[in-house]
């Protein structure tokens, strides 16, 4: 039997710059819609990174089907646009959806987001809190909301909204939409998940924005491990290996075995690789040690060869589905 669903249905992805954090957000999204569930995939920074990995024209700012996942489930994206998102909140609010027409054709949308960065942070979290908490006959439309969100760097910003909107306005409705999003990014619904790589600058990235997010009261999720090398060699040999470094003496007998003794100067190449490898690997474990001291549940992604399409994706898609099992158990 499948465990009961995880009470988390806002997953925020975030990470440093190059650690495949969009990648990892779709892969997610194939996730958990597995088993005939209906997911929305959401880009917030603008560019159309969603659209290349599933291999469709530019998304819209409407929600649009990319892919089936494994039982049938659905996954839909959305590109969220910050101006037909300020008009969407102005016809909502205030019946002024034409006005807001009339104010992007005279450069008012920019100029409004440029004075009060918050405001842009308010309608994309907005949108995100709107798709989480919309209904159809009393059912959540989306049984999950996959946020790509900004880097690691903003993202505690990003998603303290009220925070970052108390210098701008105290009451109306631009406050009270703040503070509904707030209590959706708070609630047990949210969770952000914060992808690495084994590197110093990404894991010590990593540990900050969990820093900051915890002080922010924002709900952190799990740690993924992206891209991690799989050993080549046995680990005694590894650890030999990256301690003493090998020559291609210590590779000669083997060659021989297998009719290469005659190559020149395979054995020392043989050699150099293998030991950068093992030392690239001991270095990596020391990481994996300190992401362990995070504390937060992790899992960790291989790097596959070749380039990131559909079936890859689905690939990174399994081993992400364990791991959500694995924690709802937990």
């Amino acid at each position: 039997m499948n465990p009961a669903p995880s009470p988390v249905r806002c997953h925020v992805v975030t990470g440093k710059g190059g650690t495949g954090k969009t990648t990892v957000a779709a892969a997610l999204a194939l996730a958990l819609a597995a088993d005939g569930r209906q997911v929305l995939l959401v880009e917030t920074e603008g560019r159309q990174g969603i659209a290349q990995l599933f291999d469709t024209p530019p998304l819209p700012y409407e929600e649009r089907r990319v892919a089936v996942a494994r039982g049938g489930g659905v996954v839909k994206a959305l590109a969220i646009d910050v101006e037909e998102a300020l008009l969407e909140y102005l016809e909502m609010f205030y019946n002024l959806r034409r006005a807001g027409r009339a104010l992007r054709r005279v450069g008012a949308v920019d100029f409004a987001t440029t004075i009060a960065p918050g405001l842009r942070d308010v309608l994309l979290t907005g949108k995100v809190k709107e798709a989480v908490t919309r209904r159809h006959d009393g059912r959540p439309v989306h049984d999950a909301v996959v946020v790509d969100a900004p880097p690691t760097g903003r993202i505690t910003r990003f998603l303290n909204v009220t925070g970052e909107m108390a210098g701008l306005t105290r009451s109306g409705p631009i406050k009270t939409q703040s503070d509904g999003v707030m209590a959706v990014l708070k609630s047990p619904q949210t969770a952000v998940h914060l992808v690495t790589l084994l590197e110093d600058m990404p894991v010590q990235e990593t540990a900050d924005a969990i820093a900051e997010l915890t002080a922010a009261g924002l709900p952190v999720g799990s740690v993924v491990v992206n891209m991690a090398t799989e050993p080549a060699l046995p680990e005694p040999a590894l650890a030999r290996a990256a301690q003493d470094g090998l020559t291609g003496a210590d590779l000669a007998p083997a060659l021989a075995a297998a009719g290469l003794q005659d190559v020149p100067g395979l054995a020392d190449a043989l050699a150099a690789e293998a030991t950068e490898h093992a030392r690239r690997w001991a270095a990596q474990d020391e990481l994996r040690d300190e992401v362990e001291a995070l504390d937060r549940p992790t899992v960790e992604l291989p790097l596959l060869p070749g380039p990131m399409d559909l079936g890859t994706l689905f690939q990174l898609a399994g081993r992400l589905e364990e791991h959500l099992r694995t924690e709802v158990a937990a």
